[in-house]
């Protein structure tokens, strides 16, 4: 059985997962979620996966569906082991990788709630401006990191090529400059960073399969699945 990918569109952190497997050249499939769409997120297919209608959620390779992006990049790279995804575990490489994709996964992503929140506010609620001045605090804070963990590094946790980590960073600073909370200009070593990611085959594919237009694979994607044909796991 070949892993499925269920991913959510627009802007989802699931981008991230989409990269990473094109990277690891693993077969996959991708199945769609129209976030704004209650139907799409409603799906029961979906929600008999993962019943809190979050993606990214997987369907590996044996069948059983793996939730949460961190978990899910952490399986993509364990399972391509000849690749640049990941690393030994127990080696001060696979510790980097762990503490800034976590860092990636909790701080920097929880950064944006509160902008989120603010533009899903009323017109008059007051508390939007507060919810936006954390937001601007919290995500200018964490790119200040960022800008410290790549000092004289080409990628976030390996020396010769992007990483599981690297895609989850293009899949969330891509929120800060049209939230209009931080301008990436201002750091420079994430703006180079994002950069390079930009010109990536792997990452070009995301997006294309993001924004719906042909995406030539150079690793191993076998298509869309529909909503209606994913293997819903038993029991």
């Amino acid at each position: 059985m070949e892993t499925t990918l269920i991913y959510s569109v627009p802007f989802g952190c699931s981008f991230a997962a989409i990269a990473a497997l094109e990277w690891s050249g693993l077969p996959f499939h991708l199945a769609r979620v129209e976030a704004r769409d209650p139907a799409s997120k409603q799906h029961p297919a979906f929600l008999a996966i993962n019943p809190l209608s979050q993606t990214p959620a997987l369907l590996t390779h044996t069948g059983a569906p793996l939730l949460e992006s961190m978990a899910i990049l952490l399986h993509i790279a364990a399972r391509a082991p000849g690749s640049s995804l990941g690393f030994m575990q127990g080696t001060p490489e696979y510790d980097r990788l762990n503490s800034v994709l976590s860092f990636l996964h909790t701080s920097f992503h929880a950064a944006f709630m509160p902008a989120f929140q603010a533009a899903r506010a009323a017109d008059n609620d007051a508390r939007a401006a507060v919810w936006r001045e954390m937001a601007i605090e919290k995500v200018n804070k964490c790119l200040a990191h960022l800008e410290r963990l790549l000092m004289g590094r080409a990628w976030l946790a390996s020396d010769t090529a992007p990483g599981i980590a690297d895609a989850y960073l293009a899949a969330t600073a891509r929120w800060a400059e049209p939230l209009q909370l931080a301008q990436l200009r201002d750091y420079p070593d994430v703006a180079r960073l994002l950069a390079a990611l930009e010109q990536d085959p792997g990452i070009r594919f995301a997006h294309a399969i993001e924004n719906g237009l042909p995406a030539a694979s150079q690793g191993g994607f076998r298509g869309h699945v529909a909503l209606d044909q994913l293997a819903v796991p038993a029991g």
